[in-house]
């Protein structure tokens, strides 16, 4: 096992989004770590994607679990994805789809959507671990 605290996050590979992501989870869950996992589009892959899309995604979140504890999983879609491309409410309701996806696998983890604005700022926008 690691040392430290760690989350997961299942985020765009868009590099814009990696550092106000991980400086948020950092700062509102007091880790020292984020695992990162990324796609282009994510929150897409997990609402429409191939079964060996989500698979992956879903072995790289165990092995997050297992290899350092992680025990919180945040999905994030952005503004101007380019790998997603689409509007914020359909940005929003895919992560929230995408969450359904991820609840489904029966994991010990909290769950958490978040929404990357034009701005780069981070906001939350699924989940009671948001509050």
């Amino acid at each position: 096992m690691a040392k430290g605290t760690f989350v997961t996050v299942i985020n765009c590979m868009d590099g814009r989004t990696q550092l106000p992501v991980n400086e948020w989870m950092r700062k509102n869950f007091e880790v020292d770590y984020v695992d990162t996992i990324t796609e282009p589009g994510p929150n897409g892959i997990l609402c429409s994607g191939s079964g060996t899309q989500i698979s992956s995604i879903k072995d790289r979140v165990l092995k997050s679990m297992e290899c350092h504890g992680s025990r919180l999983v945040a999905l994030v879609g952005h503004h101007d994805c380019g790998g997603n491309p689409g509007p914020k409410d359909m940005q929003i309701e895919q992560v929230e789809k995408g969450l359904d996806v991820i609840r489904s696998w029966g994991l010990p983890v909290k769950l958490l959507g978040l929404w990357v604005g034009e701005k780069w700022t981070v906001e939350a926008i699924d989940g009671p671990e948001s509050q």
